[in-house]
C-alpha cells in the first residue's frame, strides 16, 4: 500500500512531508534555533538525511555513540585506502551511469512526490568524486548501485562513506557498510543483522543506555545509521527474492550494492524493484583510462623520456589493434580487480613484460586471462623480499610462495564447502573444517590427555597425604606404597573413561548444532527476567543436559575402572561383585553426573557472547578469549573439587539411608578425587569445548601438524592481511574479493589432496558476518 499525504508547518521550523509506506509514517522536524556549524551543515542536506525517529531529540549517550561510531569508520576505512592503494598514484576514474528504468522504481516515487506534481530530470551519472551529489539528489536516499565482479563497487562505497562523513561536526546518520553474505531474511529481521553487526564490530556499542537497550539497538532505532548494503549477490539464490521483499517492507534510507545479474533475478521472484530506489551501474575502464593509470604504477621506470617503458608496447596495441587478443585483453582490465592484479604482477615486479598479456596462444579466451592473472597474484605477494635496514613498520615473515598458496587455498576450500558462511574466515570456527569423525576423536583424544596428565599430577598425593579407615576400600590404591607402573596405569584408564565421557558430550552438542564453540566472556550481572526467557533458557537447559550426560558417564566410567584394577590385582572378591560395581555405578555417576549438570548450567548462565575490544580485531579477539578461558579453568577446578565432595558427600548419605550397604566418604580422599576430576575435567573442557580451546588444538596443533596449516596460523593471516590478499573486518578476515577465494580453492581442489591432507567437509555452526568492502 502506498499513499502520501503533505503536513505544513509554522514559521521557525522545516517541516518535511510525511509519507505513508508499508504502514510505516515517518514525520520529521528540525527546529532552527541556536544555529550552530551543525545546524548549517544540515541545512545543505537532504530531509532524509536529517530525519530522527519521532519520540523527540536522542538521548546525550547516542549522540555520543554516533560522534564516535562516526570517528571508528573514519579512521577503519581511511586505513582500508591506504592499504588497497586507492590513492596511489591516484584513484581509478570509475564512472557510472543511469541503470534500465525496470531496475528501479518510478521516478515520482524515487523523487517523493505528491500526487499531480511533474516529475523532473533525475541526473544519475557521475564518477567516483560525485557519488554523493548524486545520492543528494534522490529524494528517497535509497541507491543501488550494480556492477559486474571486480567492476570497483566497494570503491565507491568505501569512497562514499568517507564524503559523507568529511563534512565537520556530528552526522545526522553515520554511513556503515554491512556486509550480506550470511543474512537470512527467513529467520533474521534486517534491524536485527544490522544491530547484531554493529555489536560484532564495534564493541563498545554494547553498553546500555538508559532506557535499558544496547547503544547499537538505540543508533538503529532512532535512524542514525545509513546501511550501506554491501553483497546482496552473495546471498544464497533461494533468498535474494525473500531479501528484497523484506527490504521493500522498509522505508528507511539505504544504499544496495550487487551484480546486475543476481539483482534482475531477485526483481523477477518479487515483480518489483528496491522500492522508492534509483539505480545506477558502474561502467568499464576504458583505454585512455589504462593509459593514464598503468604507466603511472611503474616506478622502476628510468627517467628517460625517449625510452619504451613497461607499458608502453601493449598499451599502444590496444588503442591501434583491434585483434581478438586486444579485445580480450581490454574486456579483461576494464574491471579495478584485473587492473590491480596487473599493476602487482607487472608493474611491482621487474623482468616481467604485460605484452605476453596479448598472446592468442597461451590465452585464447577471457578466463584464461583472468585466470593467469589471479594465479600470479599469491606468488608475487609471497615472493621473497629482503626487508629494509630500520625498517620496522611492517614485520613480513617471508613465506615459501607455493606453500603460502596451499595453505590459502585450504581456507578458501574451507569457506566455500561452509553452508552457513561462505566469505567470513573467524579464527574460531577453524576447527569445523575437519571432519566430523576428525572432531570426535580429537575431543576424545584432549579429554584423555588432559585427565591422564591429571591422575599423573595428583595421584601421588593419595599415596603420600591420605589415610584410610581400616574398613574403607580407595578407588586407585592397589598395592602397597608408591608404585609409578600402577600409577601410569591408573592415568590411562581414567583418561580413557574421560574421553568416552566427553566424546558423548561432543556427540551430544553436535546433534543439537551447539558443536562449535563461540568466543564469549563470564558476566555476572543480569539486566532483568529477559535473561532466562526463549533462547537462553533453551541453552542453559542443554548445558546441564551435557553437564549432567558427560558427568555420569564419567563416574560410571569410574566406578568400573576401580572394579577393573581391582581384579587386575586379584584382590576383589567374587561375594561382593553386585555389592560394589552397583554401589560405585550409583554413587560416582551421581556425584559426577550432578556437579556437572549443576556447574555447566551455572556456567551458561554466567556466560555471554566476548565483550571485544574497542578495536576489535582478531589478534585482540584471540587474546581476550584466551584470557577468559584461563579465568573459566581457574574458577572450575576448585568448584568442580569442593562440588563433588559436597555432592558425593550428600549422595552418599543418601544411598545409606535406602541401602544396607556401608557406604563411607572420608574428606581427605574425596578432596584428591574432587581435585582429579577437578583438573582433569575442566582442562578437557577449556581445550575440547571453548573457542579458544578448539582454536588452540586444532589450528595450532592437529591442522599444522597435518599440513593444512603453519604453526602460527594467526601470524600467517595477519601477515596475509598486510600483504592485501586477506582483509578483516572486525573481528574475522575474508579474501580481498570473492574471486580470488575461488580461484584459491579451485586450485586447491584440482591439485590433490597431499598424504595427510582431508577435503574440508561442510559443518553446521553459528552463522557470522560483518561488513566487507569488495571490488
Amino acid at each position: 500500500m502506498s499513499d502520501t499525504g503533505d503536513a505544513s508547518g509554522s514559521e521557525g521550523a522545516f517541516v518535511n512531508t510525511g509519507y505513508i509506506h508499508n504502514l510505516n509514517v515517518g514525520v520529521f522536524t528540525v527546529q532552527q534555533h541556536g544555529r550552530s556549524a551543525h545546524d548549517r551543515q544540515a541545512e545543505s542536506l537532504p530531509p532524509a538525511l536529517l530525519s530522527i525517529a519521532s519520540g523527540g531529540p536522542p538521548p546525550a549517550d547516542i549522540d555520543s555513540a554516533v560522534g564516535s561510531l562516526a570517528d571508528e569508520i573514519r579512521r577503519r576505512y581511511q586505513s582500508e585506502e591506504g592499504y588497497r592503494r586507492v590513492h596511489d598514484p591516484f584513484p581509478l576514474p570509475l564512472r557510472y551511469r543511469s541503470a534500465a528504468a525496470r531496475l528501479m522504481d518510478r521516478p515520482e516515487n524515487i523523487q517523493r512526490l505528491k500526487p499531480g506534481a511533474t516529475v523532473g530530470d533525475l541526473d544519475l551519472s557521475g564518477d567516483l568524486r560525485t557519488v554523493v551529489d548524486t545520492y543528494r539528489s534522490v529524494a528517497s536516499q535509497r541507491l543501488v548501485v550494480l556492477g559486474r565482479a571486480g567492476s570497483g563497487k566497494s570503491i565507491l562505497a568505501i569512497k562514499f562513506v568517507l564524503d559523507l562523513l568529511a563534512a565537520p561536526g556530528i552526522p545526522a546518520r553515520v554511513p556503515v557498510i554491512f556486509s550480506m553474505g550470511s543474512w537470512d531474511p527467513s529467520t533474521t529481521a534486517l534491524r536485527d543483522i544490522l544491530v547484531d553487526r554493529l555489536l560484532r564490530d564495534h564493541p563498545h556499542l554494547a553498553r546500555r543506555s538508559a532506557t535499558g537497550a544496547t547503544l547499537a539497538a538505540g543508533l538503529i532505532d532512532a535512524e542514525r545509521v545509513l546501511p550501506v548494503l554491501d553483497g546482496f549477490d552473495e546471498l544464497a539464490e533461494a533468498l535474494r527474492g525473500p531479501a528484497l521483499k523484506a527490504l521493500n517492507a522498509t522505508s528507511i534510507p539505504l544504499v544496495l550494492t550487487s551484480r546486475q545479474d543476481e539483482y534482475v533475478q531477485a526483481i523477477g521472484k518479487v515483480h518489483a524493484p528496491l522500492v522508492w530506489a534509483a539505480c545506477i551501474e558502474l561502467t568499464d575502464l576504458g583505454i585512455e583510462d589504462l593509459a593514464t593509470y598503468l604507466p603511472r604504477t611503474d616506478r622502476l621506470a628510468s627517467g628517460s623520456r625517449d625510452e619504451t617503458r613497461l607499458w608502453d608496447t601493449a598499451l599502444e596495441r590496444l588503442r591501434t589493434e583491434e585483434t581478438p587478443a586486444s579485445t580480450r585483453l581490454g574486456q579483461v582490465l576494464g574491471t579495478p580487480l584485473m587492473v590491480a592484479l596487473a599493476r602487482t604482477m607487472y608493474s611491482d615486479v621487474p623482468g616481467r613484460d604485460p605484452l605476453e598479456l596479448l598472446d592468442p596462444v597461451r590465452f585464447p579466451a577471457e578466463h584464461h586471462l583472468e585466470e593467469h592473472l589471479l594465479a600470479g597474484f599469491v606468488p608475487t605477494v609471497y615472493e621473497h623480499r629482503a626487508p629494509e635496514r630500520g625498517d620496522t613498520t611492517r614485520r613480513r615473515r617471508n613465506h615459501d610462495p607455493d606453500q603460502a598458496q596451499r595453505w590459502l587455498g585450504y581456507l578458501a576450500l574451507f569457506l566455500t564447502h561452509d553452508e552457513n558462511d561462505k566469505q567470513n574466515l573467524a579464527w574460531w570456527r577453524l576447527g569445523t573444517s575437519l571432519r566430523r569423525t576428525t572432531r570426535l576423536l580429537h575431543t576424545v583424544a584432549v579429554s584423555a590427555v588432559c585427565m591422564f596428565a591429571a591422575t599423573c599430577l595428583l595421584e601421588p598425593f593419595a599415596y603420600a597425604f591420605v589415610s584410610y579407615p581400616a574398613d574403607f576400600d580407595p578407588p586407585f590404591v592397589y598395592s602397597s606404597g608408591f608404585d609409578l607402573p600402577s600409577v601410569l596405569v591408573q592415568a590411562i584408564l581414567a583418561g580413557l573413561a574421560c574421553g568416552i565421557a566427553f566424546g558423548l558430550v561432543h556427540c551430544a552438542l553436535a546433534l543439537s548444532g551447539r558443536s562449535a564453540a563461540l568466543p564469549s566472556r563470564v558476566r555476572l550481572k543480569f539486566s532483568g527476567v529477559e535473561r532466562w526467557a526463549g533462547r537462553r533458557s533453551r541453552e542453559v537447559l542443554a548445558r546441564s543436559g551435557a553437564g549432567l550426560l558427560g558427568g555420569s558417564s564419567l563416574g560410571i566410567g569410574y566406578a568400573w575402572l576401580r572394579f577393573l584394577l581391582k581384579i587386575l590385582d586379584g584382590e576383589f572378591p567374587r561375594t561382593v561383585l553386585v555389592r560394589t560395581v552397583t554401589g560405585d555405578t550409583l554413587l560416582f555417576g551421581m556425584t559426577f553426573g550432578l556437579t556437572g549438570g549443576l556447574l555447566f548450567g551455572l556456567l551458561a548462565v554466567f556466560e555471554a557472547p566476548m565483550d571485544h575490544t574497542a578495536a576489535a580485531t582478531p589478534a585482540q579477539l584471540l587474546s581476550a578469549n584466551r584470557s577468559t578461558a584461563i579465568r573459566q579453568l581457574l574458577v572450575l577446578v576448585p568448584t568442580i573439587t569442593l562440588g563433588c565432595t559436597l555432592i558425593g558427600y550428600t549422595v552418599a548419605g543418601l544411598l545409606q539411608q535406602v541401602s544396607s550397604w556401608t557406604i563411607l566418604w572420608p574428606l581427605d580422599w574425596a578432596l584428591i578425587l574432587g581435585a582429579t576430576g577437578g583438573l582433569g575435567g575442566s582442562t578437557s573442557y577449556v581445550f575440547a569445548f571453548t573457542a579458544w580451546g578448539q582454536w588452540l588444538t586444532t589450528a595450532r596443533i592437529w591442522l599444522p601438524l597435518t599440513g593444512k596449516l603453519p604453526w602460527d596460523p594467526a601470524a600467517f593471516l595477519e601477515d596475509a592481511y598486510e600483504r592485501d590478499v586477506l582483509r578483516h573486518t572486525g573481528a574475522v578476515y575474508q579474501f580481498r574479493h570473492i574471486r580470488l577465494q575461488q580461484h584459491l580453492a579451485s586450485a586447491y581442489h584440482a591439485s590433490g589432496p597431499s598424504r595427510n591432507d582431508t577435503t574440508p567437509r561442510r559443518q553446521a555452526a553459528p552463522a557470522e558476518g560483518s561488513f566487507s568492502p569488495r571490488f
